[in-house]
């Protein structure tokens, strides 16, 4: 299995990076606007790194240190630490660094964020419990 580091390592040649924190928040807000997603979809603070390798469509986000955020919408926490994925028109997908509290007893993993009919703005996400 490829670790976050090397994902971002085969990624990093050719890519948009940028590290302060406030043009790091400007950036993740576009890029979820270029793939027509909610820009509250990832609630990070203190970005210390943003990459986005437009060719493959991966895109790295480093914060300080991991973050919970309570969705009052859906009514779980959701924990953000290092984010990787691939982004492409209203889908996040092969996404880490993302857990989601389930059964209000165990966090799981979020592996993908879609949205299949941009219409009814139905939000998906999908979750792996291994």
């Amino acid at each position: 299995m490829t670790s976050q580091v090397q994902l971002i390592e085969k990624h990093r040649e050719n890519a948009e990076t940028y590290s302060e924190d406030e043009i790091c928040q400007a950036k993740c807000l576009q890029l979820l606007d270029e793939i027509s997603l909610p820009n509250g979809l990832l609630q990070l603070v203190d970005i210390t790194e943003v990459g986005y390798n437009r060719t493959s469509g991966f895109v790295w986000l480093r914060q300080k240190k991991k973050r919970e955020h309570f969705y009052k919408d859906i009514g779980k926490p959701v924990t953000y630490d290092k984010v990787t994925a691939f982004m492409e028109k209203h889908r996040i997908k092969k996404l880490t660094g993302v857990k989601s509290k389930d059964f209000s007893i165990i966090w799981v993993t979020v592996c993908e964020i879609y949205i299949d009919d941009p219409s009814n703005g139905k939000i998906t996400f999908n979750k792996s419990y291994l």
